[in-house]
C-alpha cells in the first residue's frame, strides 16, 4: 500500500469518525427538542481555559431541575462569538433524568457542535478524495 493510499484511507477513517460524532450530536439535539424540559438558566461565571492561541472564556450556566437541584454546566460550543455575559439569563433545555445533558437553547449552541463536526468530516473526506485523485 503506497503512502498516498494510506493517507487517503486515514482521511476517510477520520471523516467517518467525525460524521458519527456529528450524527450522535444531532440525535441528542433532536431528543432534547422533542422530549427536553425547557427552563431558564443564569450565567454565573466565565472560566478561563488556556489554549494555544491564548485564552478562551467559557460560560458556566446554572439552573434548577424539576427536583429543585442546582445544576451547573458549560456549553459544548466554545470560541469566538460563543461567549455569554455573566448575569445573563439564557434559555436551557435538558433531559429529565439526566440534567447534565443540558444545552443552551440558542441555535449556535444547539447545532454548532454538530455543524462543526460535519464540516470537519467533509474537510477530511475532501482531503482524502484529493489525495486519491493526485495518485
Amino acid at each position: 500500500m503506497s503512502n498516498g493510499t494510506l493517507c487517503a484511507v486515514l482521511c476517510a477513517a477520520v471523516a467517518v469518525l467525525l460524521f458519527g460524532f456529528a450524527w450522535r450530536e444531532a440525535a441528542v439535539v433532536r431528543r432534547l427538542r422533542r422530549d427536553g424540559i425547557p427552563t431558564r438558566g443564569v450565567v454565573v461565571d466565565n472560566t478561563q481555559l488556556a489554549d494555544d492561541d491564548g485564552h478562551i472564556w467559557v460560560p458556566v450556566i446554572a439552573f434548577h431541575d424539576q427536583q429543585g437541584h442546582r445544576v451547573e454546566f458549560s456549553p459544548r460550543m466554545r470560541g469566538t462569538g460563543m461567549g455569554l455575559a455573566t448575569g445573563r439569563e439564557v434559555p436551557v433545555v435538558y433531559e429529565g433524568r439526566h440534567p447534565q445533558t443540558a444545552r443552551v437553547q440558542l441555535w449556535r449552541h444547539m447545532m454548532g457542535p454538530a455543524v462543526s463536526l460535519l464540516l470537519g468530516g467533509l474537510a477530511f473526506l475532501g482531503a482524502g478524495i484529493l489525495i486519491v485523485l493526485e495518485n
